[in-house]
């Protein structure tokens, strides 16, 4: 008798289970996924202990990073050989990461990209070392005009040549600023229609696009093939906000283009390593998430 009240216990439960979706977080079984790690979300635990932070990161079962600490050719004070091999003793590998260099009021009226250019050179040339497929602009200021921000879509075309000459790929980060206007043109959408998609790819982040009112989907639906990475974040951890509609978001990856989600924690309920792994956790038992992109 108790073994058929179990059996019919754990049935009931994988039923239930069925029938909810991923915003509720209650999916039963987990799979190992693809899933990268924007590593600012352990910023604090990180600067105090690296090595620590980084095999936490692996246990996890993150399989990649996006870095956010690129400085003189270094990341978090290691070269890129260092780095590199940091990341594969843990399980995982360099897939992007947030870097840029604006441009200066001389070389916006100019158009001379001549020393932003040199800084580039020797960016990409350390990201390629270290094994990384991506290099993500992930801000810059609200141009003052429309000519400003074609001459910024213009410098990014430049990067994005030159990432591919090295076998990478080029993109710009979203916050929810680029949603005002400039000179009566939303900033964003002026970006996506300004920048070539050879050379300039966008990782959505979703949350800011939620916070700057409007829709992921209907971004991917105007800009189909765009967006080949996908900041995953929420006002905390992922799920708990119920403000972001990530079923269908996860339900239109292949209209965004998208290659790779990447999770971003900024703000927390827990210990910042408890939330990163609760957001993990979140997508891994989600049916909607792709083991692969």
């Amino acid at each position: 008798m108790k073994k058929t009240i179990l059996l019919l216990a754990v049935g009931m439960a994988m039923l239930s289970c069925g029938q909810k979706t991923c915003t509720e977080q209650t999916c039963c079984t987990k799979k190992q996924k693809d899933i990268a790690l924007q590593l600012y979300s352990l910023r604090d635990d990180i600067g105090k202990d690296y090595a620590a932070t980084i095999a936490k990161v692996g246990e996890m079962g993150y399989t990649s990073v996006e870095t956010a600490n690129y400085k003189d050719g270094k990341f978090y004070g290691r070269t890129p050989a260092e780095f590199k091999a940091d990341l594969e003793k843990n399980g995982m590998f360099m897939l992007s990461s947030h870097t840029g260099r604006g441009l200066s009021e001389d070389e916006l009226k100019s158009k001379d990209f001549t020393e932003a250019m040199k800084w580039w050179k020797q960016c990409v040339e350390a990201h390629k070392a270290a094994g990384a497929s991506y290099i993500v602009t992930p801000w810059m200021d609200v141009p003052k005009t429309l000519a400003d921000l074609q001459t910024y879509c213009d410098y990014y075309n430049e990067v994005g040549k030159l990432c591919k000459e090295y076998g990478l790929e080029y993109g710009y980060h979203n916050h929810a600023h680029e949603f005002t206007e400039v000179e009566g043109e939303i900033m964003y959408d002026y970006m996506l229609q300004h920048t070539n998609p050879e050379y300039v790819f966008f990782e959505m982040d979703v949350y800011w696009v939620v916070r700057g009112q409007n829709s992921p989907v209907d971004y991917f639906n105007k800009y189909p093939g765009r967006f080949k990475l996908l900041h995953i974040k929420d006002n905390k951890e992922l799920g708990q906000s119920g403000m972001v509609g990530f079923d269908a978001i996860f339900k239109n990856t292949d209209k965004a283009g998208a290659k790779h989600l990447v999770v971003e924690v900024e703000r927390y309920n827990f210990a910042p390593v408890e939330s990163v792994r609760m957001s993990l956790d979140y997508l891994l038992s989600c049916p909607l998430v792709k083991e692969k992109y």
